[in-house]
């Protein structure tokens, strides 16, 4: 039986999550529903990582199993007439049965759009989180620093995290500024539950010059969650690479994805 690769990109606004649930939509469940029709028996799909209510993607990564022969143009072009415009995918392979879109992931990457203005943002609303005070980037970039490596993040996971370790390696972690626009760019071999929009909000309290560099690693060495700070909204955060042994031959991110405007990495005017 043949397994099959995804890419996928999303826009994040309009469901529950990545995750199927009785009550509520998420993207897994249109995505099953369009690959269902293609396959012309039903699909289910395994993700590289779940996302949240409200957060969008530039690189999911997706697998499923079917005895259904199709050409990777006939999945990927057929599968694309059954979804949403939120939702599209990048591009299709075989893989051996040895993959698996989420064990077989060596690291992930996010990227955080911070919209640093004044008057409150209309287009961007729910593709960028909003931060009306100003924000010093080089601050943020000093506090950043004493994240990377491989730590305890028990302060930077939500109540609800079912992750076995709070351990974790975070390989990257840059704070830039173009105009308007305050990016976080974060890679790590995986994440906890609600970490780097809890990384986004001690960020910002540095960056506004609420709290000093050194309290981020206060935060760290407490491994309380209640030490902090608030949980950054969810707009803001894109699921962006998803990196695999180079054996797969997998794209493992977008050269601009869709916050980006060419190799500048500054967002598209539909997205400010």
């Amino acid at each position: 039986m043949p397994r099959i690769a995804l890419g996928l990109e999303y826009d994040g606004s309009d469901f529950s999550g990545w995750q199927s649930q009785t009550d509520a939509l998420g993207v897994q469940t249109v995505v099953e529903q369009a690959l269902s029709e293609v396959a012309n028996h039903p699909v289910k799909v395994v993700a590289a990582g779940r996302t949240d209510a409200g957060v969008h993607a530039e690189m999911q990564v997706v697998h499923f199993d079917t005895d259904s022969v199709r050409t990777e143009r006939n999945w990927m072009l057929g599968g694309a007439a059954h979804l949403p415009g939120s939702v599209s995918i990048l591009w299709t392979r075989e893989v051996p049965d040895s993959f698996h879109a989420r064990f077989s992931a060596q690291a992930r990457g996010y990227r955080y759009f911070i919209l640093n203005r004044g008057p409150r943002p209309a287009l961007a609303r729910q593709r960028t989180s909003w931060v009306r005070d100003a924000l010093d980037e080089s601050r943020m970039q000093e506090a950043a620093t004493l994240l990377v490596g491989c730590h305890d993040f028990s302060s930077f996971r939500a109540a609800e995290c079912q992750a076995r370790s709070p351990i974790r390696h975070l390989y990257e972690l840059h704070v830039e500024r173009r105009g308007e626009i305050v990016e976080l760019a974060v890679k790590a071999n995986a994440f906890l539950h609600h970490m780097v929009r809890n990384i986004a909000g001690v960020l910002i309290a540095v960056g506004r010059g609420d709290r000093p560099v050194e309290w981020v690693s206060e935060v760290l060495e407490a491994r309380d969650r209640k030490k902090g700070g608030v949980t950054a909204p969810p707009g803001g955060l894109y699921l962006a690479s998803v990196r695999y042994p180079a054996a797969f031959g997998l794209p493992s991110e977008r050269a601009a994805g869709p916050a980006s405007s060419g190799d500048t990495g500054v967002p598209s005017p539909d997205l400010v």
